[in-house]
């Protein structure tokens, strides 16, 4: 456990707060957040490497700059509600949920819900809310959220996304084609008197395509 700590540390320290990541309880969530417990125990050795590794389902645990980098661009400070589209591991949710006030996250896969809810409850969260569905969608019953995260690259940004925005909400997603992606980060603005859709570049990015009604076809 003692060498895990260190390697987080190492982790944090060499990996994403010297590409840039400046947000202190992000970077804080990342040394805590245990990730080698998140993926497959043959490749836990792995765990605290600057690469994202396989889960199963086709699907895979971002590497550890990309999480904290869209992370600290939701600009979280504690009183949010997050909506999270791709549960996946629950790595994300984890780190989340050590800096939102409530989390929910929808997984389309029901093998990857339950793990990650299995896991995420050992690890004593109890501001996580998880369901099965079509991300693409949202979880309008709980919106409007402060922020939303998407954790698979998406051919454009999902309407129901937008409208379950807040007013000054922060919507970080991936927006691409199938083998690259731009980061955006999009906010709901009142300009001039009226609520606007502003649209911010960070980046480019590779993900997992995002699965669903307004993303690609299975």
């Amino acid at each position: 456990m003692k060498d895990f700590l260190e390697k987080r540390r190492r982790m944090v320290k060499e990996q994403i707060e010297a590409r840039g990541v400046q947000d202190l309880s992000a970077l804080k969530a990342m040394e805590k957040v245990q990730r080698h417990l998140f993926i497959p125990e043959a490749i836990q050795d792995q765990a605290y490497d600057d690469n994202p590794l396989a889960i199963g389902f086709r699907q895979t645990i971002s590497q550890p700059y990309t999480v904290a980098f869209m992370t600290e661009a939701l600009e979280l400070t504690g009183s949010e509600r997050v909506l999270e589209i791709g549960t996946g591991s629950g790595y994300q949710t984890a780190i989340l949920a050590e800096l939102a006030k409530e989390v929910y996250s929808v997984e389309r896969i029901p093998e990857l819900a339950q793990q990650a809810k299995i896991k995420l409850e050992r690890l004593g969260y109890k501001n996580i809310q998880i369901k099965i569905d079509d991300g693409t969608l949202g979880w309008s019953e709980f919106a409007p959220y402060q922020a939303i995260i998407v954790t698979a690259g998406a051919p454009e940004v999902p309407p129901p996304l937008i409208e379950q925005l807040d007013s000054n909400g922060r919507l970080v997603i991936p927006v691409g084609d199938k083998y690259s992606q731009e980061m955006l980060r999009v906010r709901k603005k009142i300009i001039a008197g009226k609520e606007q859709v502003v649209r911010e570049s960070l980046g480019p990015f590779r993900f997992v395509e995002l699965i669903g009604e307004y993303g690609y076809q299975e």
